[in-house]
């Protein structure tokens, strides 16, 4: 049997939402309709030489590049030391962009049923130009209006506790890898009262929002974010669990639908704390030797200085194997600020972000990663089994293969539980995008781990997740696992 810890009332609609994948304000496929037709609005996007950025400029010596209000986001050099996978040393462009945002997604309870404000949103960076985004999107310097453009619409709810409840409020990491010790506030906020609908925002159910989620590149990063935090279970479905078996369960209904097979043992997995793998204390344990075993020195240094890097007139590069910085003109006209120029961070290169999935003693755990990378606030974070940028290139080249890549470059359909192409965040990233596999391994398949590894639970994760531990490429993993298949 399980040990329950009470989730506060407003949450008991997440799991049934989730299982919903047409709404009653239009169905999914007039959805679709509408998110096209907002592609008819004119957007453009050109990629233009650094002088031709407007309101941005080098500081003296090309230390950094710099919005002329010292507001927004700056590009600057770090040099990097560490002892992870070996004493390591390298030099990189990284945004240092200190100031924390919020990626807010709007909820309410309508007829029953949860639903979340979603928006069809323009980023310069979006692969398709529009992407499924949260509610509310939106830096600090842009909801301080230091662009003296409009403020982000629904942002009140999100900054006035007196106008909606709070259900989710956790401070969350994005890439370490090119972000600098970057955090942003991801919330889910529920409010009673009617509210507008706005032009390019509608009402969806989170099933709704997991189906789309199997669309290469619909849901955008941050929406990814916010969906990772949402409980997989709720009390619902515990106060069905509670006085029950859960290893000897083999069938489970949940509002007249019958849970068998996998989609039964994922949901005991979201719902046992207790594994015989480790304990939640042995993780913290875990957790807490790998940030002590591992050092990590990221010094701020000239964009000048980088070695294997060289600044021209259109970008700052290393020949194609990493990425590079670009500028960019903008046009879009759904935007605060309907014309702007800004620098992006540009990869032709896929990556590969990677799961393994086994259960061990009958309960799915997931395998995780205690990570390094030079942007982390605080050293590790944990990651998916595998994540590397360029996997192509990684994968013809064995010396630089990271431990367990070879089970996600097999084509066996029969254990992939997802693969799908999703993107990083438009507003930073030009069209830069990853692999995102969950491959299920045989239970009885044995093999030793690294200890930068752990095992965990669904339950686990989530657990861990509410403090800031997984980073944007395990969450967005995690947003898209879905029950309705």
């Amino acid at each position: 049997m399980i040990r329950r810890e009470k989730i506060s009332a407003p949450r008991s609609t997440f799991f049934c939402s989730s299982q919903i994948v047409e709404n009653k304000f239009q169905s999914f496929e007039n959805f679709l309709k509408w998110f096209e037709s907002k592609k008819e609005k004119h957007f453009s996007v050109e990629q233009i030489s650094f002088d031709k950025l407007d309101q941005w400029h080098f500081t003296p010596n090309k230390h950094s590049l710099v919005h002329n209000s010292g507001k927004f986001f700056r590009i600057e050099g770090v040099r990097v030391r560490t002892n992870f996978l070996g004493l390591r040393v390298w030099e990189q462009p990284i945004i240092n962009q200190p100031e924390i945002g919020i990626l807010g997604i709007l909820t309410k309870v309508i007829d029953g049923v949860r639903y979340f404000l979603m928006q069809a949103k323009m980023e310069p960076g979006n692969i398709n130009i529009l992407q499924l985004s949260p509610t509310v999107q939106a830096t600090k310097s842009n909801f301080s209006r230091v662009h003296k453009g409009k403020s982000p619409a629904y942002l009140e709810y999100f900054v006035d506790p007196s106008k909606s409840k709070t259900i989710i409020d956790q401070l969350q990491t994005e890439q370490g890898g090119r972000f600098l010790r970057k955090r942003n506030r991801n919330m889910v906020i529920e409010v009673s009262e009617d509210v507008e609908i706005l032009d390019d925002f509608c009402w969806l159910t989170l099933g709704e929002i997991k189906q789309l989620l199997k669309i290469d590149n619909f849901v955008n990063m941050d929406a990814r974010s916010v969906i990772s935090t949402i409980p997989f279970v709720d009390d619902s479905v515990m106060d069905i669990l509670l006085h029950k078996d859960l290893s000897e369960l083999k069938e489970l209904t949940i509002n007249d639908k019958i849970y068998s097979g996998f989609d039964l043992e994922l949901i005991i997995s979201a719902c046992s704390p207790i594994t015989n793998v480790s304990s939640k204390d042995q993780i913290i344990s875990w957790y807490t030797s790998m940030k002590v075993k591992y050092e990590l020195n990221t010094e701020q240094i000239s964009l000048s200085e980088i070695t294997n890097w060289t600044i021209s007139e259109n970008n700052i590069s290393n020949n194609n194997r990493f990425f590079s910085v670009i500028g960019v003109k903008v046009i879009a006209g759904t935007r605060e600020v309907s014309t702007w120029t800004q620098p992006l961070i540009k990869d032709d290169n896929i990556g590969l972000l990677g799961f393994l999935l086994k259960k061990i003693d009958g309960i799915y755990h997931f395998l995780v990663q205690a990570k390094v990378e030079p942007g982390n606030i605080d050293i590790i974070e944990l990651s998916p089994t595998v994540s590397c940028s360029n996997y192509k290139y990684i994968s013809e080249n064995p010396e630089f293969q990271p431990p367990f890549i070879e089970y996600f470059m097999r084509e066996n359909s029969d254990n992939v539980l997802f693969d799908m192409l999703q993107s990083e965040e438009g507003g930073r990233f030009y069209q830069m995008q990853n692999r995102n596999k969950i491959i299920i391994i045989d239970e009885h398949e044995n093999f030793d781990i690294p200890d930068n590894f752990c095992w965990m639970t669904v339950n686990q994760m989530m657990d861990f997740m509410r403090y800031s531990m997984f980073n944007i490429e395990a969450r967005s993993l995690i947003s898209c696992i879905d029950l309705n298949k």
